[in-house]
C-alpha cells in the first residue's frame, strides 16, 4: 500500500508545494478536542514521508472554529485558489469532513484537482482525482460526510421539535418577559418595563397606527427598554427612544399574548450561497399554543392588532388600496386616481378663510424621478359633489331598493349552491 502511494506521487507533484488543511467545527472543539487538532497537524510528517521537504509543507489553519458546511471559509477559498493556479502538488486533510461538509464544495475541489493533476491525501491513503476509481471513492466519502452531518442535525433538531411541540422549549424571550428558576415564563418583575409595554399596547389601541404610537412616545418623552442580544453586555437592559421597528416587533409577537410559538421563520439559502430568514404564514408554523404563559394582552387583542396592521400595510406598495384613518376633512383621501397617469394621488391641505381645504396631488413621478407634479386638483368642489351624490344615494327609497336587490342576489347564490351540491347543472333564465 505504501508503495502504491509513492507510485502516485510523481516528480511533477514534488515540484509543487504540499498544502495541509486544518479545521475544527467550533471554537469549543478547538479548545477541548485538542487531540484531533494534533492529529491534523501531524499529517505534515505524512507529506515529508511522501517526499516533500518540511519547509514546503504549507499549513492552512485559518478556518479553525468554522463549520465545514459554511460557504465563507477563508482558508478553504485560499486552498481552492492555490490548487486552481497549479501551485499545489498534494492536498492533505485528516478526513473528507475536514475539507468540506457539502457535496458542492467537495466536488468543486475534486474537479479542480483533476484538472491540475493535484493529489489528495487523507488518513487512509493517497488519491488521484484524475483516476476514475479514486474519484469514485472520494465522491462516496464526500457523500457519506454530508450524510453524517445530516444525521447529526436531524438528531438535534428532533429533540428541539419535540420540546417545541409540547411548548417546553426555552427560547430567548422578548423584553418584558423573563424565565424563572423553575423555567416558567412570567412578566418582567421590573414595574417600569411592564408600564412601558402596557402603554405601547394601549397607545396602539387608541391610535391604530405604529407610526402614531412612535410619535406619541416621542411627545411624552418616553424611554423604551430593550435587551442587548450579544456582546459584553449581553442580557442587560438598555433604555432608548422608541422606534418604528420596535413597535412592529412587539405588536407582531404572539408571546406578549401568552402564546408559545415555534417555526415562524425558516432559514433558506439563496443562489449566491447566503442565508436569509423567510417568515412563514401562520398555518405553516410548527407550534402555536395560546395561553401557554402570562401575557400583556389577550389572544383576541392580539388578533385585532394583526388585523389593524394588515390593513395599514395595504397603504404601502404599488397600489395603496387602503390605510389607517388619517386626520383632515378630505372625503377621498387614498381613493383618488390621477386621470393622466393612473397613479394614486395624495392629499395636501391649505388654510382658506380659517378652514382647511384639501388639494389632491399626483406627485409619484416627482418623488421617484424628480419630475414636476403631474397635476394638482382643488378638492373642495370635488368633495361637495361627492357628498351630494352620497346623500342622494343613501335616502330611504334607495336603501330599500338596495336591500331588495341584495336579498335577491343572495337567494340566487344559495339556489346555485344547492344545485351544485345536488350535482344538477343550473338552468339559465
Amino acid at each position: 500500500m505504501m508503495n502504491d502511494h509513492h507510485q502516485k506521487v510523481q516528480a511533477s507533484h514534488l515540484k509543487r508545494d504540499a498544502y495541509l488543511y486544518v479545521r475544527q467545527s467550533t471554537l469549543r472543539q478547538v479548545f477541548e478536542n485538542t487531540e484531533s487538532t494534533k492529529r491534523q497537524y501531524g499529517l505534515r510528517q505524512r507529506a515529508v514521508a511522501l517526499g516533500w521537504p518540511e519547509e514546503r509543507v504549507i499549513v492552512i489553519d485559518t478556518d479553525l472554529g468554522q463549520s465545514g458546511a459554511a460557504t465563507d471559509r477563508e482558508g478553504f477559498q485560499r486552498l481552492v485558489a492555490e490548487v486552481g493556479m497549479g501551485h499545489a502538488g498534494i492536498v492533505l486533510g485528516l478526513e473528507v469532513s475536514r475539507l468540506a461538509r457539502n457535496s458542492m464544495d467537495w466536488h468543486r475541489l475534486l474537479e479542480i484537482c483533476a484538472l491540475t493533476s493535484t493529489l489528495i491525501c487523507d488518513e487512509d491513503g493517497v488519491y488521484d482525482p484524475a483516476h476514475f476509481n479514486d474519484r469514485l471513492l472520494l465522491g462516496l466519502k464526500g457523500t457519506m460526510s454530508e450524510a453524517e452531518l445530516h444525521v447529526l442535525r436531524a438528531r438535534l433538531q428532533g429533540g428541539i421539535l419535540n420540546k417545541a411541540r409540547r411548548g417546553e422549549l426555552e427560547m430567548r424571550p422578548p423584553v418584558g418577559l423573563v424565565y424563572t428558576s423553575e423555567g416558567t415564563l412570567v412578566l418582567d418583575p421590573d414595574q417600569q418595563v411592564q408600564h412601558c409595554l402596557r402603554w405601547l399596547f394601549a397607545a396602539f389601541a387608541r391610535t391604530g397606527s405604529a407610526c402614531a404610537t412612535v410619535k406619541a412616545a416621542r411627545d411624552e418623552k418616553l424611554a423604551f427598554p430593550r435587551r442587548c442580544a450579544k456582546g459584553p453586555h449581553k442580557g442587560e437592559l438598555l433604555w432608548g427612544s422608541l422606534t418604528h421597528d420596535q413597535v412592529l416587533r412587539v405588536l407582531h409577537s404572539p408571546r406578549y399574548a401568552g402564546a408559545f410559538v415555534y417555526g415562524r421563520c425558516h432559514t433558506i439559502r439563496t443562489i449566491d450561497g447566503r442565508t436569509r430568514l423567510r417568515r412563514m404564514p401562520r398555518d405553516e408554523w410548527v407550534t402555536l399554543i395560546p395561553g401557554n404563559h402570562a401575557g400583556y394582552i389577550s389572544w383576541e387583542e392580539f388578533e385585532l392588532n394583526q388585523h389593524r396592521l394588515h390593513a395599514n400595510a395595504q397603504a404601502m406598495g404599488t397600489d395603496r388600496r387602503r390605510g389607517p384613518p388619517r386626520e383632515g376633512p378630505a372625503l377621498l383621501q387614498g381613493m383618488v386616481l390621477c386621470g393622466r397617469c393612473g397613479q394614486r394621488m395624495t392629499v395636501r391641505y391649505h388654510d382658506r378663510h380659517g378652514q382647511l381645504c384639501p388639494d389632491y396631488i399626483c406627485q409619484r413621478e416627482r418623488i421617484k424621478h424628480g419630475q414636476a407634479v403631474c397635476q394638482r386638483v382643488p378638492g373642495t368642489g370635488i368633495d361637495q359633489a361627492v357628498a351630494a351624490v352620497l346623500i342622494e344615494a343613501v335616502n330611504p327609497v334607495a336603501l330599500e331598493v338596495s336591500l331588495v336587490v341584495q336579498q335577491e342576489l343572495q337567494s340566487r347564490f344559495e339556489e346555485a349552491d344547492r344545485m351544485r351540491h345536488a350535482h344538477v347543472p343550473p338552468v339559465s333564465d
